[in-house]
């Protein structure tokens, strides 16, 4: 199982899966399919809160990818086959703090409509302009402020407990105000469009290569975020540069854009 953990990437966006699946209504086409985020919290939550047994049950076959992915790849808790997994799972979740992240989270988010109608927008219009990305299932989950977005090969998770609110009281103990500024709602679908483009558009040798390559990499993905979004909700120099060359090459689609590695030619004005 292969994901992309955002604390890895977190410091250059401050600076600048399996079969797939999409859940769709019976009715929609698949070019007007509504996209629903599934709730995995909620069984999350209800498993963890009261120690339904049931909610286990419904993650493990519902969700088996998902819940493999929380339990050994965010949480390292170990296999999901240890027979004492489960028993491991529910007691790391029994402190105060994190039952109060949970009630917390499934306060805030009790009511994701907005999140829905925002996420079915933006992916229309990723079909649109790059036909070949794969549009992954969406959920939300509670990783105990472990990461923000995890993407697998089939689907996006979305870790509410990290998305509170830059004036939570929690993260103003622990974070600073340039982190806690991109913990909250509004950053829930440009922190998984740029996600899912990084999963998809991969920059060869991401850990060796220059700084300024993986910077501009990241500007561009931030470009094309923007465009999606309608409004610049990244802003940098290195995004002004993009906007500035792609101003002067119309004839660039977006595909080639994000695949060009020739980052030289977006400080040649």
């Amino acid at each position: 199982m292969k994901f992309v953990p955002y604390i890895l990437l977190s410091a250059l966006f401050l600076c600048s899966a399996c079969e797939l699946r999409l859940k769709l209504s019976d009715d929609e086409s698949e070019t007007t399919s509504f996209i629903k985020i599934q709730r995995y919290d909620r069984l999350e939550a209800r498993y963890l809160t009261t120690g339904d047994f049931s909610a286990l049950q419904q993650m493990s076959t519902e969700y088996p990818t998902e819940t493999r992915t929380l339990i050994e790849d965010v949480l390292k808790l170990g296999q999901v086959n240890d027979p004492e997994i489960n028993t491991h799972f529910l007691n790391f979740y029994q402190d105060s703090v994190l039952q109060t992240i949970i009630l917390d989270a499934e306060r805030q988010y009790a009511n994701i409509d907005d999140l829905n109608k925002d996420f079915t927008m933006a992916f229309e219009k990723l079909r649109q302009w790059l036909p070949d990305i794969v549009i992954p299932m969406v959920y939300t989950q509670i990783t105990a402020l472990d990461q923000s977005i995890v993407v697998s090969e089939s689907s996006i998770g979305i870790s509410l407990d990290k998305y509170l609110g830059e004036d939570y009281p929690l993260y103003v103990r622990y974070y600073t105000p340039e982190q806690r500024a991109m913990m909250k709602r509004e950053y829930i679908l440009p922190d998984c469009l740029s996600f899912l483009l990084i999963s998809q558009y991969h920059l060869p040798n991401f850990d060796t290569c220059e700084q300024i390559e993986r910077d501009y990499h990241i500007g561009k993905i931030h470009w094309v975020v923007n465009k999606v979004l309608g409004h610049r909700q990244y802003q940098s120099e290195i995004i002004d540069n993009v906007e500035k060359y792609m101003m002067k090459h119309s004839n660039v689609n977006y595909h080639d854009l994000l695949k060009d590695r020739d980052f030289g030619k977006f400080t040649a004005h």
